[in-house]
């Protein structure tokens, strides 16, 4: 069983890291499209009880919340 859950808690952590280095480097439209897949992988893990739903929440608002702040610091900049 642990072998399993390790495959879901890898693969989320895995995107979660992704989705951050590309707001780092400010590549805001790949990290949104690598985010859904973070998202997916997170709401799969909280389903089949690898982590407590609570934390996949949110760990998912946590990277949404990045994401709109990177969005909205490069606004102002553009204009």
């Amino acid at each position: 069983r642990t072998e399993r859950n390790r495959h879901y808690k890898a693969s989320a952590r895995t995107y979660v890291k992704r989705v951050r280095r590309l707001i780092a480097e400010n590549k805001l439209d790949e990290a949104e499209m690598v985010a859904r897949d973070a998202y997916k992988t997170l709401d799969k893990a909280a389903r089949k009880h690898v982590v407590h739903p609570s934390n996949a929440a949110r760990r998912q608002g946590r990277l949404m919340a990045a994401l709109a702040a990177a969005r909205a610091a490069e606004t102002p900049a553009k204009k």
